[in-house]
């Protein structure tokens, strides 16, 4: 099974949806989708060197406190930030705190592609 990430508008994606329901209506046997859709300036901005290395890295490690990642990654917290906030739009990431026994709480972000391919398809 693949994420399949498309550039496309609204449109795109009601046309897609309205072709699954068109086989759902004739009988036919609905093969599982997993395409998200994208705005095609999101797309380019996902595709970002630094995205695409922080992607490889998450697919490696599945499951990293921030602060380690951000060391992991020699990255600073806003761009990271900036980069983890593009990713879980468009469900590539899950962010989310959990408690620190004694030290309050960690942010987690895990992957939710595991090693999954990620296809990128845009259509001009």
């Amino acid at each position: 099974m693949n994420v399949e990430l498309k550039a496309g508008t609204i449109s795109d994606f009601f046309a897609s949806v309205k072709e699954t329901a068109k086989e759902i209506d004739e009988g036919r046997k609905v093969t599982p989708k997993n395409i998200i859709w994208a705005d095609p300036v999101d797309l380019m901005a996902i595709l970002k060197p630094e995205r695409t290395e922080l992607v490889q890295y998450l697919r490696e490690k599945k499951r990293v406190v921030f602060s380690e990642l951000m060391a992991d990654m020699h990255r600073t917290p806003v761009s990271l930030n900036n980069d983890l906030k593009i990713l879980s739009k468009y469900q590539l990431v899950r962010i989310f705190k959990e408690s620190n026994s004694g030290h309050g709480v960690h942010k987690i972000i895990e992957s939710t592609f595991g090693n999954e391919k990620i296809e990128f398809k845009a259509e001009i």
